[in-house]
């Protein structure tokens, strides 16, 4: 991918936020870290003179990111007989097993056993490369024990316009989850920003305003399974680890959930069979990025969460 010169005039959602805030928001298929090489590298400007990830916009500035060449991609494709949904010539729709991880780590993990693996060689390397060199074509993620429906895109065209889907919050993305406790009311939202957790750096949490990113979750009781709660939910934001947080913060964790759950329900699944979190994303819709008609989508829960959910109500 050549370099190229993109550039935006601040709004007033931006001006609350730190600019690598605003970037990461817009450019939702880019990680904090991508943009804050672009800072240190002096490639991110406001009215012509580059600036910190920590400066703050005024209404009317001018914004310009001067993103650099992609190296070609290095990753070893890899067979992995992965279960397509749905492929044409832009995008694919992949129904993602657990355990399995997106894409490598930027510190050398993952480097050959990725979904992204397996996509390059199901895609003979044909992906975009917006995303960089251990991302290609991907738009979104999910957690490595989570499973279900992905986009992934095989151009860049296609790239761009899911990712402003995603953006601009234009994406229905519905989940289905087993909950440790009786959940009520039967319908509601959890809207609580998300952050790093300042003493666990590993996970996330609710945290101040200040410190996290705002984070919105639909919720609707499907059934009560004695003790446990099984729900639909619907992500309008897209945080990391967004359901298994909020719901662990409102006290109703997520069963099987090892790094925010509680450890009795954990030992109680882990007889059922489950080795992870309860949690499929079951649906997901957009607008095409080519035909812009929308098209919709759904993966039924995988065998290790039915076999659970089933050996919890004959219990």
């Amino acid at each position: 991918m050549k370099p190229s010169i993109e550039s935006f005039t601040a709004q007033e959602s931006d001006l609350s936020l730190r600019l690598d805030k605003v970037l990461t928001q817009r450019y939702p298929e880019k990680s904090r870290q991508y943009f804050q090489k672009l800072f240190e590298d002096g490639a991110v400007f406001v009215n012509g003179a580059p600036v910190k990830a920590s400066a703050k916009l005024k209404a009317g500035d001018m914004v310009e990111v001067r993103f650099p060449e992609m190296k070609e991609l290095d990753l070893e494709p890899v067979d992995m007989n992965l279960d397509i949904v749905f492929e044409d010539e832009d995008i694919i729709v992949v129904n993602k097993p657990p355990g399995l991880v997106v894409h490598p780590g930027e510190g050398g993990t993952h480097q050959n056993d990725s979904l992204v693996n397996g996509l390059l060689y199901h895609c003979k390397g044909s992906l975009s490369g917006i995303n960089g060199v251990l991302r290609p074509g991907i738009v979104h993620r999910l957690d490595k024990n989570t499973s279900g429906l992905m986009v992934v895109a095989k151009n860049d065209t296609a790239h761009r316009g899911l990712a402003e889907q995603f953006h601009d919050k234009k994406v229905e993305k519905v989940y289905f989850a087993l909950l440790a406790g009786m959940l009520e009311p039967k319908e509601g939202s959890i809207d609580a920003p998300i952050g790093r957790d300042p003493i666990h750096r590993k996970k996330m949490a609710v945290v101040d305003e200040h410190q996290g990113r705002t984070a919105l979750t639909h919720y609707q009781v499907v059934e009560y399974v004695g003790d446990f709660t099984y729900v639909k939910v619907q992500l309008v934001t897209g945080r990391t680890h967004q359901i298994r947080v909020h719901f662990a913060s409102i006290g109703f964790p997520l069963c099987g959930d090892e790094l925010y759950g509680k450890t009795k329900v954990n030992r109680k699944f882990a007889e059922f069979g489950l080795k992870r979190q309860f949690l499929h994303a079951g649906y997901l819709s957009f607008t095409h990025p080519r035909t812009q008609k929308k098209v919709e989508f759904e993966a039924p829960l995988p065998s290790d969460l039915s076999l659970a959910l089933e050996r919890l109500k004959n219990d």
